[in-house]
């Protein structure tokens, strides 16, 4: 059977453990060389001393794959600067990455400290960003090189971030955020022949396992195949989606869209807001529950 990555080069974040992890060794298994990062860290984001990404890299090799390890900081920009220069000065070049670094600190709103808060916006969403940047821009000065690659990037959203969670605002803010960054990113990118999409991966890990009962929740691996088909050349003509996928069941999410709308063709009057916002509402669907509600 072809391997659908076969002489492709990808970095995956947060891949020492995790959905990460199964990440990792999929891509290996369909013929990707893996650049796996992890800056080893607990599920509350402190350093912890570990180094699984070396782990993993030993696992990938053992199966006859090709991997190295990275330990950057992907919220670190210089950092992860290094990391894309890493996988181009180790493989060649660069045609993937997989933005999936991540950790949690789950409070109620009303409880959040602002280090909480800047701790973990800062892993997702500037984690994504930093990664991206750079890449995008090795990207971009390929293409004007007349070397264009068939790039994909896949970031990593959640449930939490498009239908919200029960103590978890922060989180739910910065997945949020992660996939309007792939809207955009989709929408900016395509003239380099890349494309950009997003999972909301359900699976049992280190981060749901403390928040809820993960007897029934799938493996992390059952998200991994679809990482994989969105990492090829196959899947050139699918970007700017967000996918979610829980288990054997896949969902492509439809995000905000325009709803039920009246234009009064000129300014709105206080007085008569109420009623004919109200009218509005009637008419548009009622928006699914939050996680916990």
């Amino acid at each position: 059977m072809k391997k659908i990555l076969e002489g492709r080069v990808a970095i995956v974040t947060g891949a020492g453990r995790g959905i990460g992890r199964a990440h990792a060794l999929e891509l290996a298994a369909q013929g990707a060389a893996v650049v796996v990062n992890d800056f080893g860290v607990s599920l509350a984001g402190e350093g912890d001393g570990e180094t699984p990404a070396d782990s993993v890299v030993a696992e990938i090799e053992a199966a006859g794959g090709r991997a190295v390890a990275n330990g950057a900081d992907v919220a670190d920009f210089d950092q992860a600067e290094a990391m894309v220069r890493q996988a181009i000065d180790t493989f060649g070049g660069l045609d993937v990455l997989v933005n999936n670094a991540g950790f949690v600190r789950d409070r109620m709103l009303v409880n959040t400290s602002e280090e909480e808060w800047d701790a973990v916006v800062r892993v997702h969403l500037k984690g994504h960003f930093a990664p991206l940047r750079h890449a995008g821009a090795y990207w971009r000065a390929e293409a004007k090189e007349g070397r264009q690659r068939a790039a994909r990037v896949i970031n990593t959203s959640s449930g939490a971030g498009l239908q919200g969670s029960i103590g978890q605002t922060t989180y739910s803010a910065a997945k949020a955020g992660i996939a309007g960054m792939t809207l955009v990113a989709a929408a900016e990118m395509s003239r380099y022949g890349v494309t950009v999409n997003a999972i909301a991966p359900v699976a049992r890990t280190r981060m749901t396992e403390g928040a809820f009962d993960t007897s029934a929740m799938p493996d992390p691996a059952d998200n991994s195949p679809v990482v994989a088909w969105l990492a090829s050349e196959e899947a050139g003509d699918v970007t700017g989606r967000v996918i979610e996928i829980e288990g054997g069941k896949v969902t492509v999410e439809n995000g905000w869209t325009h709803g039920p709308a009246e234009d009064l063709g000129r300014r709105w009057e206080t007085a008569e807001v109420g009623t004919r916002l109200r009218a509005l509402i009637e008419q548009a669907p009622a928006p699914e529950k939050v996680y916990g509600s």
